[in-house]
């Protein structure tokens, strides 16, 4: 008998939701994925829902209500799969979106803000809800992120190799698999957040497509030294990060020093300045890296696994679906493993 789960992500980059349809009845397979860009006013409002603003509570409910119903969309598109029956569903993993990321700030404790409303999935789907990922992990002092490592480990690791996973959304993150087992996760830096919208406010489209743009472009060295000299950089793991810290603001403000530099050349840089986040990370914390294996958006643009490539040149760096799973399935694919607890993986 089939075993299905439904995994549901929105990421940093709030473009849109990913879903997969995953059977664990012989070990774990995807059946379907499904995507669903996000309207443009619901992707305004979840933008401006990072910053402080007026009556936040309500906004911020309402925002979660319409990204619930975008969910439901895409679960109705896999449970529109042939030969899938939705009372074979055992269960929907929703993550949400993130809205704000601040563990163990302020009090000690800090917290993590996911918008999403499980209870109006469910009414919506039919199906049981399993959400609220991340809050546990901060109460009990953790940075709640990221979500990915062991799931990371049960799907790509290799006996005795230094195996690297980097996700690369609006924010990157790095899962270091180590020869015996060891296993260690946390947020690089910058992902395609701040490319994207670069790209978007210069060329009118939502990200520079397999990164022609940034290609033909020159890395400005010193405005990439400067964004690069943040301190969050320097922080040892364990450490996460998000658009509370690498967003627009926090980009212009380094713009801001320098006069007259070409689009081009800016896109160039940023490209540059991901890149160079996540091949410091892998070097210091993942020595005698063999595989980098790259999932998420990041993935997709060829100029950026160049210059990842060309930072490691000891380690193999390829995409996730050279190793079976493509990348934007994989943070999809981890809302089905609230599982583990039931399953092989």
């Amino acid at each position: 008998m089939p075993d299905l789960f439904i995994g549901l992500m929105s990421g940093t980059s709030m473009d849109g939701v990913d879903g997969v349809l995953a059977d664990f009845s012989s070990g774990v397979r995807v059946l379907h994925h499904a995507s669903a860009p996000f309207p443009d006013s619901l992707r305004a409002e979840l933008m401006a829902l990072n910053a402080s603003g007026p009556d936040e509570l309500h906004r911020g409910w309402l925002a979660g209500n319409a990204l619930m119903r975008v969910y439901a969309d895409v679960t109705r598109a896999l449970l529109a799969t042939p030969g899938v029956d939705a009372k074979q569903v055992q269960a929907i993993g929703a993550h949400g979106q993130t809205v704000r990321h601040r563990p163990q700030q302020y009090d000690g404790t800090g917290y993590t803000i996911q918008l999403a409303q499980p209870a109006l999935l469910a009414e919506l789907t039919g199906l049981a809800v399993v959400a609220d990922f991340r809050s546990r992990d901060v109460a009990a002092g953790g940075q709640g992120a990221p979500l990915a490592p062991a799931f990371h480990q049960a799907v790509f690791s290799r006996p005795g190799e230094t195996t690297g996973v980097l996700n690369i959304g609006g924010i990157s993150n790095l899962t270091v698999l180590r020869p015996a087992g060891q296993v260690q996760g946390f947020d690089c830096g910058p992902g395609n957040a701040l490319m994207d919208a670069w790209a978007l406010q210069h060329t009118g489209k939502p990200y520079d497509e397999d990164g022609r743009w940034a290609a033909g472009g020159t890395v400005l060295p010193d405005l990439l030294a400067a964004m690069l000299s943040e301190p969050y950089f320097a922080l040892p793991p364990p450490k996460s990060t998000g658009r509370d810290l690498f967003n627009q603001p926090w980009f212009l403000a380094h713009l801001s020093k320098f006069a007259a530099l070409q689009p081009r050349d800016v896109q160039a840089t940023l490209t540059e300045l991901t890149a160079r986040a996540c091949a410091a990370d892998a070097l210091a914390h993942a020595p005698g890296l063999q595989r980098l294996i790259v999932c998420g958006g990041g993935a997709l643009n060829g100029h950026l696994m160049r210059r990842l490539q060309a930072l490691l040149p000891a380690a193999q760096v390829a995409s996730s679906a050279e190793a079976g799973l493509p990348p934007l399935q994989v943070e999809a694919f981890l809302m089905t493993n609230w599982a583990p607890c039931r399953s092989s993986l």
